[in-house]
């Protein structure tokens, strides 16, 4: 008997009708004779409307009380899909994060899964009632709730289907599957059947909103196939697995875009060993993630060192970098927020040369201007000026898919 595990995302449950008709879905594949665990998120806006009540509450609200108030809205979730299923005449079961074995660190609010006791889902499994489990959401050693940030409900179905050595972990969601590009922006994009793992990796960390990237890093590592399908819908969606060979891929798979940028320049860094691991693990420190990081030329034993974080961190790394330039004797530091970033992916790159080049060209004949490139064996990202970034997108698509 298959052992199947469905995310659904908060606007497929957005309302008690669209809940109904999960249920109905959640029921049809049970009765093919599958076992069944469900993974959900909050209904619709719940978490973005419990994040304005604690706001209105204090500026600065408590990580760990923020995320004792944000996983009540999963656990609303749950509560009524079992209800709904159970109307259908199917045994069904919720359970919290913490019930379904999820442990993770004590990183409140971006807390990462540390291991899956599964007993408990096993048990329930065993008495033939499909498991509803409240995305989002763990307990950390200390016996404290941790949610796992934004779209960690993803993260916690590839996870649970790795402990529970799921057949596959099919995540439904407003799409119905991977496209070149977003089809509300490019509405000639085309969805794929397939796609790699390393390509849905570097899809989604570079602003693809279809999967959390942690999800994918699961589903790689614990080799558990990954189907992306609507919830509104009956298409095939796209199916994300281990790819056989480089040879047979498509150069470019997709173009996808970021607006939650913002670049950071040091100016005359000291060059000696040591000086990097000293700025960037005081960023570290303060759970701020880095991605693109470029190092000018040395000159007069000095260099300049940019980088990208996210929007959201901007305001916590700021004080954090003017620190490292007094400490370190550099000259000083500025910052952009408003750059976005542009992205091409296929796993065929390694084999085809001249992609980055066919690039920069799209990009030259549309006027727009490149201030950081970052590449990878899949991909070449571009940042560049925040209000050309959709013109970019349509330019690089017309480029390698029209």
């Amino acid at each position: 008997m298959q052992i199947i595990v469905q995310k659904y995302g908060g606007s497929s449950i957005a309302e008690p009708e669209l809940i109904k008709n999960i249920a109905r879905r959640v029921v049809e594949t049970k009765q093919k004779g599958n076992r069944v665990v469900v993974v959900v998120s909050a209904m619709g806006d719940t978490t973005d409307e419990l994040l304005k009540m604690a706001h209105q509450i204090t500026a600065s609200p408590c990580d760990r009380e923020l995320d004792m108030l944000l996983s009540t809205g999963e656990q609303i979730s749950i509560a009524l899909l079992v209800m709904a299923i159970n109307n259908l005449g199917c045994s069904a079961v919720s359970l919290t994060g913490s019930q379904a074995g999820i442990v993770t660190d004590d990183v409140h609010s971006k807390a990462r899964i540390m291991k899956i006791d599964p007993d408990r889902v096993n048990q329930e499994l065993e008495q033939d009632k499909v498991i509803v489990v409240a995305g989002y959401q763990g307990i950390t050693e200390k016996g404290d709730i941790a949610t796992l940030g934004r779209g960690g409900s993803d993260t916690t179905a590839v996870a649970l289907a790795a402990s529970l050595k799921a057949n596959i972990c099919e995540i439904y969601t407003d799409v119905d599957g991977v496209y070149t590009a977003d089809p509300r922006i490019i509405p000639q994009a085309f969805k794929h059947n397939f796609i790699s793992y390393d390509e849905m990796l570097e899809l989604a960390s570079l602003g693809a909103l279809v999967l959390q990237p942690r999800a994918v890093e699961f589903a790689k590592n614990y080799a558990v196939p990954l189907l992306i399908r609507s919830s509104f819908n009956d298409c095939a969606g796209t199916l994300v697995g281990e790819v056989a060979t480089v040879e047979n891929c498509r150069p470019v798979s997709g173009v996808t875009h970021d607006l939650n940028v913002a670049k950071i320049g040091i100016f005359d860094v000291p060059d000696c060993p040591g000086i990097a691991k000293d700025i960037f693990q005081c960023l570290a420190d303060e759970q701020i993630n880095v991605d693109m990081i470029i190092q000018g030329w040395v000159r007069d034993d000095r260099n300049d060192i940019v980088f990208t974080v996210t929007r959201a961190d901007l305001e916590t790394a700021l004080p954090v970098v003017e620190k490292i330039v007094r400490e370190i004797g550099a000259s000083g530091f500025v910052y952009n927020d408003r750059v976005a970033k542009v992205s091409i992916v296929g796993a065929g790159m390694i084999t085809n040369s001249g992609v980055a080049a066919d690039m920069f060209k799209a990009l030259a004949e549309e006027g727009i201007n490149i201030e950081m490139i970052s590449t990878s064996e899949v991909k070449v990202s571009c940042v560049i000026d925040e209000g050309q970034a959709i013109k970019a997108v349509q330019a690089l698509h017309a480029e390698f898919f029209e």
